[in-house]
């Protein structure tokens, strides 16, 4: 029988999904600040726990920081799957645990890992493997009892995200863009403070490097702050104009008038 999920789980329009607690507020926190500001609902996927590390007591003391770090960006949902980690892998049953919640939440947009990272976890590399098949799992049909007979969604949009500490190379995407995050800088950061275990005072140089990262993808947009997401489609627009000029009113107005007209 299949679950009525409208019932029992609220849709989450944008799912960011990471290996570990800080993860996703590191590469996108800022973005998913805004987008909650904007009135949209937003809900972060961390793989595992991020259990054993040097200096966390326990898996609560990670977590209670994990929801801290979701409140201060405004997050409405996070999920902690029951996945290893230090030794995450690309598995059947970690692909149909992801796709599982992707049919519970139906998100209209999933970003996540984009590339290895080398001299950092492993886990990374993994949970972009995991991400992408389950969005695809989510899909399948004529196969509801491997997905607890919950149905089948279409995910729209994937994009993929670097963690601020890596190169900013070019991945071998379609497309790539900048999203203003001038106003959520902050909170990004203070996010991130969220994990005292994770970053005590001798690691105070990561917020340096975050927030110098956000600066420059800001800049190569004309932004004062920025995040780089890579798109898995080409991006394309049924305007040009208002594309190239998003924030003009003139633009958008016509566009809209234009497109009302035709209706």
């Amino acid at each position: 029988m299949t679950v009525d999920v409208e019932k029992e789980y609220p849709q989450i329009e944008i799912l960011a999904v990471g290996a570990h607690p800080d993860d996703v507020e590191i590469a996108c926190g800022g973005t998913l600040a805004k987008l909650a500001d904007l009135g949209h609902s937003v809900g972060i996927i961390d793989l595992t726990d991020g259990e054993p590390t040097p200096r966390s007591p326990d898996p609560e003391t990670r977590l209670a920081e994990a929801a801290e770090a979701a409140k201060v960006l405004g997050v409405q949902k996070r999920i902690t799957l029951d996945l290893p980690n230090r030794k995450l892998f690309d598995s059947f049953e970690a692909r149909v645990a992801l796709a599982k919640e992707f049919r519970k939440y139906r998100p209209k947009v999933v970003i996540g890992f984009g590339d290895r990272t080398p001299m950092a976890s492993p886990d990374h590399w993994q949970a972009m493997q995991i991400t992408d098949a389950a969005v695809f799992y989510s899909r399948l049909t004529k196969w509801d009892d491997k997905f607890d007979h919950l149905p089948v969604h279409t995910i729209g949009r994937q994009l993929y995200f670097k963690l601020a500490f890596e190169p900013i190379n070019k991945l071998d995407a379609p497309g790539s863009f900048v999203h203003d995050i001038t106003d959520c800088l902050e909170r990004k950061l203070e996010s991130i403070r969220c994990y005292q275990t994770q970053f005590p005072e001798e690691k105070a140089y990561v917020f340096e490097r975050v927030k110098g990262a956000a600066i420059y993808l800001g800049a190569t947009a004309g932004y004062g702050a920025g995040e780089l997401f890579y798109t898995t489609r080409a991006i394309g627009t049924p305007d040009m104009m208002q594309l190239l000029y998003p924030g003009d009113r003139v633009y958008t107005e016509r566009y809209l008038r234009k497109t009302t007209s035709v209706e």
